[in-house]
């Protein structure tokens, strides 16, 4: 028993060596570093990205038609019947014929659009699209950041988890190799033997499952981030060193939720339905453009290719278009995209409301969890000393093996507990920056204040 006591000391030092003691291939990230990866190598970040300079082309796009445009045109006809014309001469009615066997025309024309509101307008509503974009990939990176926390805080629970569970694996490996010794020295009965020993092949499946669940954690994170499958990622701290920053949100904290990037993408689509509706408006409004012609025309008979003599003229106008009827089409788009406006003002008082409840749920949740973890902390110091007293009685015989593997089983429930407790705070916190539209900044770590 003296035995089972010193190799217990031993075991309270292997979740640190373990953790010193990785493969020198293994690549050490903190969090931080993590999202930094993950906000340049994720696949999903870059497509947000792409989907900005696709907007920022789409307005270059609107923009050119403020300028002028030039097209050039060519056309050939050959007469294969002249026209014929019935005139009286004379007295008499004669045929003629009227027209050239060959028509050659071709030319530039330009126009430029002066006075256009609609298009005016129009520009405006790409400067809010782009917005809109430029949000949606702020949202990405928002829920990237959100993602990776969750995964690296998964992996640090997995790991915690697992030494645990190996720390009960080893001490019920030990006392099967003491009952085994001491059963060939006739002081233990084969039935300890056989106990023990199932206690070890109880211990293995979670053992094996605590394994699998660390390497699926790892692979979560790296797809997150976008990293090869074979490169072997370790967090650099462990989920116990990561308490030291838990005390909970203070009172005074900024819970304002006007970043939250679902309130600010309504208000910029609704800011986008206000100009829509404006530039509905402007379709009555007439428009004004100035045209430019130059071209060049042959008329000829015979061989179309020879004898052409191409004469030029040219011209200027000013177009002016001022719409009076259209079935009314102008009227409802109008009464359209003012019912789309009043929609949105509701949409955003319910997600206002919606935030806000969730924003106090999101905080008193992590206080609770704050104290959780408080209570699960004594359950550890309590359950490792109900262990203790166990094992002392187990030694002087007051005690059976049973009662000894049930402080045991208990001493790691409380162990688990209390690391479910931590995990548990941390997503809640990444959830609450989540909920905020915190962006991601290197230097901070999230909304907890000490």
């Amino acid at each position: 028993m003296r035995l089972v006591r010193s190799s217990l000391t031993l075991l309270m030092l292997m979740p640190a060596m373990a953790f010193a003691q990785t493969p020198k291939d293994t690549l050490r990230l903190s969090r931080e570093q993590c999202v930094a990866i993950s906000l340049q190598e994720s696949p999903t970040i870059r497509v947000a990205d792409m989907e900005v300079k696709r907007m920022d082309y789409s307005k270059k796009e609107v923009l050119a038609n403020l300028f002028p445009t030039i097209d050039f045109s060519a056309s050939y006809q050959r007469t294969i019947d002249l026209q014929t014309i019935r005139m009286n001469m004379g007295g008499e009615s004669q045929n003629l014929k009227m027209g050239s066997d060959n028509m050659w025309n071709f030319g530039f024309s330009a126009a430029m659009p002066l006075v256009n509101a609609a298009l005016w307008k129009s520009i405006n509503i790409s400067d809010s699209q782009i917005l809109s974009t430029l949000e949606s990939a702020r949202a990405s990176r928002l829920d990237m950041v959100n993602n990776v926390n969750k995964a690296y805080y998964a992996l640090l629970l997995a790991i915690a988890s697992r030494e645990v569970i190996r720390q009960n694996y080893d001490v019920a490996k030990m006392n099967a190799d003491i009952f085994s010794k001491q059963f060939e020295q006739g002081t233990a009965s084969e039935y300890d033997v056989l106990r023990s020993s199932v206690q070890v092949k109880n211990v293995e499946p979670e053992l094996l499952q605590a394994d699998i669940s660390v390497k699926q954690c790892q692979l979560q994170l790296k797809v997150l981030m976008g990293m090869d499958s074979s490169v072997e990622i370790m967090p650099d701290i462990t989920l116990k060193d990561m308490q030291q920053d838990m005390y909970g949100l203070a009172p005074g904290l900024d819970r304002s939720i006007n970043m939250n990037s679902s309130l600010r993408s309504l208000d910029i689509q609704t800011e986008m339905l206000k100009k829509t509706l404006t530039m509905r408006k402007f379709a009555w409004i007439p428009t004004l453009a100035i045209t430019y012609n130059m071209n060049w025309n042959a008329l000829s008979n015979g061989n179309a290719l020879k004898n052409q003599t191409f004469n030029p003229y040219s011209n200027v106008g000013v177009a002016l278009q001022i719409p009076i009827f259209s079935g009314g089409s102008k009227y409802y788009a109008v009464k359209q995209a003012q019912v789309q406006y009043n929609e949105m003002k509701f949409q955003r008082e319910n997600l206002v409301n919606s935030l806000n409840m969730q924003v106090e749920l999101a905080i008193d949740n992590i206080n609770r969890e704050v104290k959780q973890i408080s209570t699960s902390e004594e359950g550890v110091r309590q359950a490792a000393k109900a262990y203790q007293i166990m094992q002392k009685s187990f030694e002087i015989g007051a005690a059976t093996y049973l009662d000894l593997r049930d402080s045991e089983l208990a001493n790691t429930q409380a162990q688990l507990a209390y690391l479910q407790a931590i995990y548990n705070y941390l997503v809640s916190t990444s959830e609450l920056d989540l909920l905020l539209g915190k962006d991601f900044n290197p230097n901070s770590t999230s909304s907890i204040e000490k």
